[in-house]
């Protein structure tokens, strides 16, 4: 999305929200975790679109100790309705699979996300639905990567079987 100006050639404030997950508690009580690393990631994207209006939201949106195999997380769940409140205009994570595990969940989101006009970025993967191309980049990039497991699968299977197991040619 190219961002609109206010009227006085400034650019138009994107609000930023970062959204953290790790799927257990395990090292969040240490002073700098892994929480905080995704957080200062995201932070730094956001600074390095300043000149395009993107501003951080102050409130935190951290999951730590929830699987991303379902929506059912606190901060999840504040950021999605402080999107229907049209409170924020984009969501940063730091990969995809911080935000949801499950395609169908993804997929979810990504609705709530259009419906509202809020928009995604990975900071590390490239997905970015602020652009076309970032949107065609990530999902063709998010499908590419379940096919290419689903491929490795279907090998790995075929290399399992030992000439004995072989079906008879006719």
């Amino acid at each position: 999305m190219a961002n609109g100006s206010n009227g006085n050639g400034a650019p138009k404030p994107v609000r930023c929200a970062i959204y953290t997950r790790k799927s257990t508690d395990e090292g969040l009580n240490q002073d700098f975790n892994s929480l905080d690393a995704q957080r200062d990631a995201g932070e730094a994207y956001i600074r390095s679109q300043a000149g395009e209006g993107w501003v951080l939201l102050p409130e935190q949106y951290d999951d730590g100790g929830y699987t991303g195999a379902n929506m059912d997380r606190p901060a999840l769940r504040r950021l999605l309705a402080d999107i229907q409140a049209k409170k924020v205009d984009c969501v940063v994570v730091y990969k995809v699979d911080r935000l949801s595990r499950s395609i169908r969940d993804f997929g979810k989101i990504m609705e709530i996300l259009e419906k509202h006009g809020a928009t995604f970025v990975s900071v590390t993967q490239q997905f970015n639905t602020t652009t076309s191309l970032g949107c065609r980049v990530g999902l063709s990039n998010r499908t590419g990567q379940g096919h290419g497991k689903l491929c490795l699968c279907r090998c790995r299977s075929a290399l399992s079987l030992t000439p004995r197991s072989w079906p008879a040619s006719r």
